[in-house]
């Protein structure tokens, strides 16, 4: 079994504004992670936020804690949210399997020692993507479906920006510490996500793009809101969005993005809008 993690530091806003591409891409752009037979993540500092990916193929991979986490087992001080963005798999906690479809997602707790990643067939292979925060206590294990799911629906397809926003893992549906996930789906015609933009100091976030067509992009915008920049991202490819940073994006085609955080408090709404025309 192959596992493999990155560690990002956190960044000053004042640094940031001297970055150029290469250094920017370097610093939150996630890409080639969703790996066949491999299980890849990258540990940022920014509220100890992990974001990975795990394509088990002909056999299972399993979750292994990682070196800077100090801790016996990856689950010890942490809580965990899984996605599914690929074929029919399941996750095995602590002995328990949980079957996931599509777009399903799966919340474990603080202290689960096992979590296995399995796919039904490895022609075509489940894709679980997953968020990890620190942990306060121990909450109980909760498969997600999307009819469990708090839905939203907010923009127009006269703005470019119809969507559903689909509430995963978040208070109103599973009991979390800090983590919450969920998922937006852009509706045919429409490109723009998150705006008009906002920042929220209380939590940081990572955004993964899927379902992004071939031969088509994202124009993700990060950036404090007079000094935004723009980081080009591919089909699987995420981002790390810093407190301070403004998180939105636009795409060359409509696409869904899954959307995780983790900070202060759990108060989805809780954040500070910024006017498109004062954006810069």
């Amino acid at each position: 079994m192959s596992q493999h993690y990155q560690l990002r530091y956190a960044s000053h806003p004042k640094d940031v504004k001297q970055y150029d591409t290469k250094r920017l891409r370097e610093e939150f752009a996630i890409t080639s992670f969703m790996k066949q037979g491999e299980i890849n993540m990258v540990y940022s500092l920014f509220d100890r936020y992990i974001a990975g990916g795990a394509v088990p193929m002909s056999q299972p991979l399993t979750l292994r804690t990682i070196d800077p986490l100090k801790a016996n087992y990856f689950l010890e001080r942490r809580e965990l949210g899984i996605i599914n963005v690929g074929a029919a798999g399941s996750v095995s906690v602590d002995g328990k399997v949980y079957p996931l479809k599509y777009k399903e997602a799966l919340y474990v707790g603080r202290g689960n020692k096992e979590v296995i990643f399995t796919s039904n067939d490895a022609h075509q292979p489940a894709k679980f993507y997953f968020n990890s925060a620190p942990a306060h206590t121990a909450y109980p294990n909760k498969l997600v479906t999307l009819e469990d799911a708090e839905i939203v629906h907010l923009g127009a397809l006269d703005t470019s920006n119809d969507r559903q926003i689909n509430k995963l893992l978040v208070n109103s549906v599973v009991q979390t510490c800090q983590l919450q996930m969920g998922m937006t789906e852009l509706k045919p015609g429409s490109v723009w996500n998150t705006m008009p933009a906002h920042v929220h100091n209380r939590r940081m976030e990572v955004y993964f793009y899927f379902e992004v067509p071939e031969g088509q992009s994202i124009c993700h915008l990060m950036g404090e809101p007079q000094e935004t920049r723009h980081i080009w991202l591919q089909n699987e490819e995420a981002v790390i969005s810093p407190s301070w940073s403004i998180h939105a994006a636009a795409g060359t085609s409509n696409y869904i993005f899954i959307w995780g955080m983790a900070g202060e408090n759990l108060d989805y709404g809780d954040m500070d809008g910024v006017a498109i025309p004062d954006l810069r």
